[in-house]
């Protein structure tokens, strides 16, 4: 998040942690870049507004040419509510816009279409074998009685960082996700979270799994993957 109003980005950060998400946040254009040389993000949101180089110059240089970043979705913000603005932000290369005041419901909404977007998902309903994850409703389940979603739906109590570390796995199964990424999902720069604790929520989701049939399965020296277990795996 590119913000420098203080009291707006703890607003937006406070919201967005409390719905799962690890936020960084800046206040310029040119910290911003400077982090992007170095770090890479499911979505950036950017404020037009900044002091220095305003939020459109950043988006530009964000969709240049040679820029890891050039691919990320970016929702605008901005107390501008010209119609130039508006489409100037878009034919640079944002993908959704927002203005000030809106309310964080939507924010969130919106964030998630453009996540499962980039994703290539596109219901905010993940699954995978009996797994079924609701991001919109923050609800997570298993069906029992088969793979084919007839069977009974039970529900699965996950904590914060359970459920963002299952989500990460979800969207990416049946591929393995790799500790660091998960490490990176779980945390912004703010908060010290270390690879064991990393290891400490996966192996109490792999717990909260395994009833249901799904194995998350440890690859040395890289990551985890969601294996649904069948006889011929669990024989194995």
């Amino acid at each position: 998040m590119v913000e420098d109003d203080l009291m707006v980005a703890s607003g937006i950060k406070l919201g967005l942690t409390d719905a799962g998400y690890a936020v960084d946040w800046v206040s310029s254009a040119e910290r911003a870049l400077d982090v992007l040389e170095h770090e890479s993000f499911d979505i950036a949101i950017l404020d037009i507004g900044l002091p220095g180089m305003d939020g459109l110059e950043l988006l530009h240089r964000m969709r240049a040419k040679g820029m890891a970043c050039t691919g990320m979705p970016v929702l605008m913000l901005t107390a501008r509510d010209a119609l130039h603005d508006r489409v100037r932000g878009l034919d640079l290369g944002a993908d959704d816009y927002m203005v000030k005041p809106y309310e964080l419901p939507e924010l969130l909404a919106r964030l998630r279409a453009l996540l499962r977007r980039s994703q290539a998902a596109n219901s905010a309903v993940l699954s995978f074998g009996p797994l079924v994850l609701d991001t919109a409703a923050r609800s997570a389940g298993a069906r029992l009685g088969g793979l084919d979603g007839e069977g009974e739906l039970h529900s699965i109590d996950l904590g914060p960082r359970e459920w963002t570390v299952l989500e990460y796995l979800l969207i990416h199964a049946p591929k393995p996700a790799s500790k660091e990424k998960l490490l990176q999902a779980l945390t912004g720069w703010d908060k010290e979270i270390t690879p064991n604790a990393v290891e400490v929520y996966v192996s109490r989701l792999r717990a909260k799994l395994e009833p249901y049939g799904v194995a998350l399965r440890s690859i040395r020296g890289f990551g985890y993957r969601l294996d649904v277990q069948t006889q011929e795996t669990e024989a194995a």
